[in-house]
């Protein structure tokens, strides 16, 4: 077997980060993704249940014949948006409260200003008010803590969200564990994760790409209870809190890792495989288990000579060898990703709705 490296296909914050040489004909790139459920459950998701049924029914025990079906993230993302439109103006009417989603931008990164104003569009489009601070480069630590400590204090603000990667003066960790917990609408603080990880506890937020991950499998009306799942890769951000999510949901996990032996053989076991690594096409169709549900969270550009930007973007997952074996799988582009920004909203409509008492 080849040699495997793992990396964290994700930053310490909903955006990941991927730097790519120039040389090489590609660039730097950064995938978004997120978090829903506004109904409190056993799982700990809180999200909107949506009155139409189910996208689809999919079977992780049998494999029908043909292609495997593709698991739309971007129609699942849009119908969660005009979900949360709907009771956004709900709220508003009933009782005169708007939302509010505030961002610390630090330094003047193209591709960081570029998603800050992507969360903003995508706020403005289902009412959510948006607030931004920009800070210059050489900020003090000090000054992103009082922006910090003043959003915190502020009652039309209810998520917060820290910009990442921040300049190497900065502790990431200490401005990220400074955003009030019932503000941390990306679940990254300690004690969100703590209680995602207790039996009897509920987060207040979970972190946005796993969420979405689980709530894919829910839009499809995939089983979870009773299944094998494996999630390869065990990052802050996606493998672990995914793996936490699973065994709410009583699957049977198993984690793979880079110290993992025989992954092959472990992955092949699987009625469900999530993956986070960050590493192109790395799963082939021969690890996967005739109908399983595979859910790619990887994104990876690959030299590609007719694309116009001279790379195209592949999973984690070889699409065209395991579409071919799984019963249901997601595109990359398509799939995992558009749902981030979906659950980013959603959490902070949970965290107003939580905040108001509003039912």
């Amino acid at each position: 077997m080849a040699s495997m490296m793992f990396t964290d296909c994700s930053s310490s914050t909903t955006s990941r980060l991927f730097h790519l040489n120039r040389r090489n004909g590609t660039s730097l790139l950064r995938q978004c993704v997120g978090q829903l459920r506004f109904q409190t459950t056993a799982s700990g998701r809180g999200c909107i249940r949506s009155s139409s049924s189910p996208i689809s029914a999919i079977s992780a025990d049998t494999k029908s014949e043909g292609a495997a079906t593709v698991i739309d993230g971007k129609a699942v993302a849009k119908q969660i948006r005009d979900e949360i439109t709907i009771e956004v103006s709900r709220m508003k009417e009933s009782i005169g409260v708007v939302p509010g989603l505030a961002v610390i931008l630090v330094g003047d990164r193209k591709d960081s200003a570029t998603y800050v104003r992507n969360k903003k569009k995508a706020c403005d489009s289902v009412g959510i008010k948006s607030f931004e601070v920009c800070l210059a480069e050489d900020s003090s630590e000090e000054e992103v803590l009082r922006s910090v400590s003043g959003f915190n204090d502020d009652p039309s603000v209810h998520g917060i969200l820290v910009q990442l990667p921040l300049p190497s003066h900065m502790d990431e960790q200490n401005i990220l564990n400074a955003v009030g917990i019932e503000k941390d609408v990306d679940g990254f603080h300690p004690l969100n994760i703590g209680r995602l990880a207790m039996r009897g506890r509920e987060p207040l937020f979970v972190p946005c790409t796993p969420k979405g991950c689980i709530e894919l499998l829910h839009r499809y009306n995939i089983g979870i209870k009773g299944k094998r799942a494996v999630v390869i890769g065990r990052s802050n951000i996606v493998g672990m809190p995914a793996a936490l999510l699973l065994q709410r949901e009583d699957a049977t996990v198993t984690i793979i890792h880079s110290r993992t032996k025989n992954p092959e053989e472990i992955t092949r076991e699987a009625d469900i495989i999530i993956s986070a690594v960050g590493q192109a096409n790395m799963v082939r169709g021969s690890w996967i288990k005739p109908g399983a549900v595979i859910i790619d969270v990887g994104i990876n550009p690959v030299e590609d000579s007719s694309a116009a930007r001279g790379y195209r973007l592949v999973g984690d997952i070889c699409y065209e060898e395991a579409s071919k074996v799984a019963s249901a799988i997601t595109p990359v582009p398509g799939g995992v990703g558009p749902m981030t920004i979906a659950m980013l909203l959603s959490n902070t409509f949970t965290s107003a709705k939580r905040i108001h008492n509003f039912q």
